[in-house]
């Protein structure tokens, strides 16, 4: 057995079907050794034997979930597991079994906004999501078969959902000063598109019984072929789809959520997105609300206008750090630690995790804030009218193609900084904590190596029409040097 492939990042992830035409990984027994693997990881974590845990187990709406999830259960129920089933649910909310039922661990069922046929598997302990070492130990555990001795577990069904539903709506209640019986909402017409994921109990648990209008909301019912649009926030035809629908039925607010609603993205009353830099810049304003000066960490690739918008506009100090929500996350947490007060840590994908929320990175909680702004009378555009939007932007992902791609990637990284510390007309940001960030006359470009995969994307971003195309010429020369780079995706 070598499971090793399925360890992606903080996750187990594969192909879980062949109606995609690609050969399963994902297989039933893969499921079963990194279950018991996990089992016997966390007993020995807890100090506790397989009959004295209790897991919570849950998924989205993915064609594969329930296969997925008796394979699951039957590792949990074999090491003596108590385990809470918790059917269609969200990322956030298996987390939050740990907080409000618990549980010694959640695991959810999911492969994000992947297409149909992936599926895969997030683990969750009292302390957040495991990070990538601890996925690392129970993918070695699974290659070797490791697994509790052989009990007797049981299984006991609950709807977990409505219990979060009623946390958010408590949330809107208690910012608002109002009860849930005087309808906070109801002046409100807001738009939820679930993209056919776990999303829909928003728009009929959470929005809907405090009197606000959800007429219009769409793709509420989960389908795991995601028939109308990918379920992803940053996907270009999901975003037009919920402008449009925000639009159309003049509605005050979108809310778009992905598969598993641990990320979103919104929509304003004029159909404008708020998303990537402009939602950071949204959740920044909130976050600081009573934290004055506080530092935000986002991801690499952020806007120089956000930048702007955090350290002038709002007073406080942008952290730009790596890219991976878990990256951005953990180091949230470790400059809390230090005593530096960070209150947020949010990634352009729409990861945002709250540190009033135990840093988890919950769509539907960051939802639940904004719309609580809506409902004090706040204007979005006006909130962020002075944050500062790029004219173009661009991403290129340039293959490395050399076994040692890591070795190679952060070479060409070195050999790039040489290069621009002997251009007058570059400057070399001063925050670089991932890859190299260079400033032309033209605009600025970020060059990282990939976490996983031997990529080396390289983000452009220019105030002025034509400027990001004048930026990547002038790197082009710089690029072709290297013979192991295949340069097809910047020609």
């Amino acid at each position: 057995m070598n499971y090793n492939e399925l360890k992606s990042g903080t996750d187990i992830r594969g192909i879980a079907s062949d109606k995609g035409g690609n050969t399963v990984n994902l297989t039933e027994n893969a499921v079963k050794d990194i279950t018991a693997a996990f089992v016997f990881w966390l007993s020995k974590k807890l100090n506790k034997p397989g009959h004295e845990l209790t897991i919570s187990i849950g998924h989205d709406s993915r064609i594969t979930a329930n296969d997925i999830k008796a394979a699951a259960l039957s590792q949990l129920l074999l090491a003596g597991v108590n385990v809470l089933d918790c059917s269609l649910s969200s990322t956030p909310a298996m987390f939050m079994t740990t907080v409000k039922a618990d549980c010694d661990a959640a695991i959810q069922i999911t492969a994000s906004h992947h297409p149909f046929d992936r599926n895969g598997l997030k683990f969750f302990t009292k302390n957040g999501g495991l990070d990538s070492p601890d996925i690392a130990e129970i993918v070695d555990l699974a290659n070797v078969g490791t697994h509790l001795p052989i009990s007797d577990g049981k299984v006991t069904k609950i709807d977990f959902m409505n219990t979060y539903a009623e946390i958010l709506r408590d949330i809107i209640c208690t910012s608002l000063n109002k009860t849930a019986e005087s309808l906070p909402l109801k002046n409100y017409k807001i738009i939820v598109d679930a993209g056919n994921g776990a999303g829909g109990f928003y728009a009929e648990n959470v929005l809907k019984p405090l009197g606000a209008d959800i007429t219009g909301s769409q793709f509420l019912e989960p389908d795991g072929m995601f028939p109308n649009h990918i379920p992803n926030p940053e996907n270009k035809q999901a975003m037009q789809s919920i402008c449009a629908a925000v639009k159309n039925n003049k509605a005050d607010l979108g809310i778009i959520f992905d598969t598993d609603v641990d990320r979103a993205g919104c929509v304003d009353k004029n159909g404008n997105e708020i998303n990537r830099n402009r939602l950071i810049a949204l959740a920044a304003i909130i976050a600081m609300q009573g934290n004055e000066g506080a530092t935000i960490v986002t991801d690499s690739v952020t806007s120089d206008g956000l930048k702007k918008f955090i350290n002038c506009e709002l007073g406080g100090k942008h952290y730009r750090y790596k890219r991976g929500y878990k990256n951005v996350i953990n180091k949230a947490i470790e400059l809390c630690n230090q005593g530096i007060n960070c209150p947020l840590a949010i990634e352009t994908s729409g990861h945002a995790a709250l540190r009033e929320n135990y840093f988890l990175d919950d769509g539907a909680y960051l939802a639940t804030k904004i719309v609580v702004e809506l409902a004090k009378g706040n204007d979005f555009d006006l909130l962020l009218k002075n944050l500062e939007m790029p004219a173009e932007e661009r991403e290129i992902r340039l293959n490395i193609t050399t076994p040692d791609f890591k070795e190679y990637g952060n070479q060409v990284i070195t050999e790039l900084q040489k290069f621009a510390e002997q251009k007058p007309d570059c400057i070399i940001a001063d925050d670089n904590r991932e890859g190299i960030r260079i400033t032309t006359p033209f605009g600025w470009m970020l060059l990282r190596l990939s976490v996983h995969d031997p990529v080396m994307p390289i983000n452009f971003e220019s105030a002025s029409v034509g400027g990001v195309q004048k930026t990547v010429d002038y790197f082009k020369e710089f690029f072709s040097t290297f013979k192991h780079l295949d340069l097809s995706s910047y020609k």
